[in-house]
This record gives structure tokens, C-alpha cells and sequence, in this order.
């Protein structure tokens, strides 16, 4: 059970509005030190999958997916620090680091063992995750990330067919300089994000587009966001040597889509896996659970049950 001293009401990103998501409650668990924002529903018995949102999204990048899970599974979408409703604290965005906190809410919501499924920056987090805490997890589902050290390409592409995808790294990486291009500039980056990295111009609507631009603009989201590409090499290399030690033999799914960013998840991260298997999702950009939400409910749902 949950220790009711670490969940509560109470919001520490007051600025931002809430979206509500019928079935599901809001919580706020502490996470060794940090308050993480998780958004909780369906079947309080059931096999339990935590949900991991990229940049530069949050939680609502699951709000489609999350109802097809509910009637199974008990599921629980949890803002990364600096994201959506978490905090937004002065301290590393190695992925390491986030793991941690991320796996304390979990443990702090009473869950012993838990699937995972993440995208994006999500995945990075989950990949950590599963190196540092493998034992507890039952399986990983990765959609669509490049991953410091294991999947993320050491160069930027200068062929502007292929470069528009991954161009941001190297831009998030400058010190200073985005947060003065963007700051009051947050919802037309996140519009260019959202409407040229997924497949149907019509995925994102102007509510979208708000929530994470002010999701960006609250309280040092934008400076918190930055710092998950800042630290990336230290997330590369922790990645690393952790698999110096082993491989992970928990189950990886990975889960592409016909027009994302890396073309097969599950083959990228087989060279450090021993269990891995791949589905592809058509009719997708990179944004896939907000794309195919049925698509995605229905592959997380299948690896659950054949128990990866």
C-alpha cells in the first residue's frame, strides 16, 4: 500500500492548467526529494504499466492510450521531473538520475513490480531505468527514441532530408542561446514539433498545441527540458557502464511506426538485450501513442499478457 506522508493533492505547478482524463486521478508522490505529478486509473489489481512521456510533451501524450489499458491493467502516467506537473528542480537531468525519482513515485504509489512503456526522452528514462532496476520491472516497451549511447547517432546528418529530425539535439545542446530564441516563442517551437514530426497534420489541435507550450513556458520547464540533451553524454555514459556489468534480460519491446525516427526500435537495442522483440506501427510519425493510440493500447496490452 501507499504511504499516505507521499501522496497528496497538492500541485507545484500551480501556473499550469489541469487536464482532467475521465477514470483517472491526479497525484503527486514524493520521489526522493522531488514532487512527481502521476496521473492514476483502471484496475487497482490488475498488472500495473507506468507510462513515460518525451520531449516536448508530457503526460497528455497518453491521455488516448490510457483508456484502452484501463479495463486490464492498472495504469499510471507519471510527468518525468521538469515536465508537465512535476517539479522542476536545479539538479542533473542525467537519465540515471531521473530513473531514480521516476521509480521512487512508483514505489511510493505502492507498486512492487510494474511494466514500463516510454517514448521519446521517456524511453531514454526507461532504458536507465531497467539497467538500475531490472529486477522489479516485469518488461519495456520503447517507442520511437534515439537513446544517449545506445541508439541516439553520434553525428547530426547535414542531408536535409534526414536532418530536420534530429537537427535540435545539437541546438538544445548550446548553452544560453535557445532559452533566449524561445522564451516567449514556446508555442510556435512546439507547433513546428508536433505538426512536421508526426505523419497527419491534423494529429495536434490548438489544445494541444497550448498545454505544452505552457507546460514549456511554467515555472523553468523550458531550462528543465534543455537539460535532458545537456546531460545526455552523462546519460551515455552511465548507460554504458551499466552494460559493462550485463546486458538487460528483462523483455524490450520496442515499438516503431512507418515514418518515425528510428526504423526498428527493437533492432537498435538488441545489441544490449537478450529478450527483444518489435512491432512496427503504421500510418505514424514519431508522435505514435498520440497517432495510432488503439495501435499502440493494443501492442503494450499483447506484451503484458504474453508476459513479454
Amino acid at each position: 500500500m501507499e504511504d499516505p506522508m507521499t501522496v497528496s493533492e497538492s500541485n507545484p505547478v500551480r501556473d499550469l492548467p489541469l487536464d482532467d482524463l475521465a477514470g483517472f486521478t491526479h497525484r503527486w508522490v514524493d520521489a526522493d526529494g522531488i514532487r512527481l505529478h502521476a496521473v492514476e486509473g483502471g484496475q487497482p489489481a490488475g498488472p500495473t504499466v507506468v507510462l513515460l512521456a518525451g520531449f516536448p510533451q508530457t503526460w497528455r501524450a497518453w491521455r488516448k492510450v490510457m483508456p484502452g489499458l484501463a479495463g486490464r491493467f492498472r495504469v499510471i502516467a507519471i510527468d518525468l521531473p521538469g515536465q508537465g506537473h512535476s517539479e522542476r528542480p536545479e539538479r542533473s537531468y542525467d537519465t540515471h538520475t531521473v530513473a531514480a525519482h521516476v521509480h521512487a513515485a512508483v514505489k511510493a504509489l505502492g507498486v512492487s513490480d510494474y511494466w514500463l512503456a516510454a517514448h521519446d526522452i521517456g524511453a531514454w528514462v526507461a532504458f536507465s531505468l531497467a539497467l538500475d532496476y531490472e529486477s522489479q520491472l516485469r518488461g519495456v516497451a520503447l517507442l520511437d527514441a534515439g537513446i544517449p549511447g545506445i541508439t541516439l547517432p553520434e553525428t547530426i546528418p547535414t542531408d536535409p532530408a534526414r536532418a530536420w529530425k534530429t537537427w535540435h539535439f545539437a541546438f538544445h545542446l548550446v548553452p544560453d542561446l535557445p532559452e533566449t530564441l524561445l522564451a516567449g516563442r514556446e508555442r510556435e517551437y512546439v507547433d513546428w514539433f508536433l505538426k512536421v514530426k508526426a505523419l497527419a497534420p491534423g494529429t495536434f489541435d490548438d489544445a494541444d498545441l497550448d498545454h505544452y507550450a505552457a507546460a514549456l513556458a511554467a515555472d523553468g520547464g523550458l531550462r528543465a527540458s534543455l537539460a535532458y540533451y545537456r546531460d545526455a553524454a552523462e546519460s551515455a555514459r552511465k548507460n554504458h557502464q551499466a552494460l559493462n556489468r550485463k546486458h538487460l534480460t528483462v523483455p524490450i519491446l520496442g515499438i516503431s511506426s512507418s515514418h518515425g525516427s528510428i526504423p526498428d526500435m527493437a533492432a537498435s537495442i538488441s545489441p544490449w538485450a537478450d529478450n527483444t522483440t518489435g512491432v512496427i506501427v503504421p500510418d505514424a510519425g514519431h508522435f505514435i501513442p498520440d497517432e495510432q493510440p488503439e495501435a499502440v493500447a493494443a501492442a503494450i496490452a499483447d506484451f503484458i499478457t504474453d508476459g513479454g
